[in-house]
């Protein structure tokens, strides 16, 4: 079997390579640094509570919640109980298989959510979305929608 030389990125490819990859993780210190900043929560810890509370009854097995923030099973096993010991999610044994387990969204993790999203939206607004036409939210949607696709088959395999 020959070795095949790598398909190198041409300009343009490399172009939207590296301006997604410096402006992905641009957008992401900003809006952390905006919610730590101003309510003590990092944008991890808003995501996992935004997916509960999206939830019936704010809760929801620990495996989807780790696919949903596309996180590993143990990453997210460590930041829950991390959330719970400051009293913002519970955990709790699932009834019905007595193997899964659900975290919770508690009345305190509700009230943060409730007071920390008004900045976190506008930071998305002011940082990206308003930034966009309608068309190019449009592009950025079904263009991460294939990609999620693709890496979700790839991870099945």
């Amino acid at each position: 079997m020959t070795e095949q030389e790598p398909r190198w990125l041409d300009d343009g490819e490399m172009r939207a390579w590296r301006n997604y990859v410096v402006g992905a993780s641009m957008l992401a210190d900003r809006l952390h640094r905006e919610l730590q900043d101003g309510h003590g929560v990092s944008l991890a810890d808003y995501e996992v509570l935004v997916r509960l509370s999206e939830q019936p009854g704010r809760r929801m097995r620990m495996s989807q919640l780790a696919d949903e923030v596309a996180s590993s099973k143990s990453r997210v096993s460590h930041q829950v109980a991390r959330m719970e010991r400051e009293g913002l999610l519970r955990r709790e044994e699932c009834r019905e298989d007595g193997r899964g387990v659900f975290a919770e969204l508690t009345d305190r993790g509700m009230a943060l959510l409730e007071t920390s999203a008004p900045t976190h939206v506008e930071g998305v607004r002011e940082h990206m979305v308003d930034l966009l036409s309608r068309e190019e939210q449009e592009v950025v949607a079904k263009v991460f929608e294939r990609i999620i696709t693709h890496l979700r088959d790839v991870d099945a395999r």
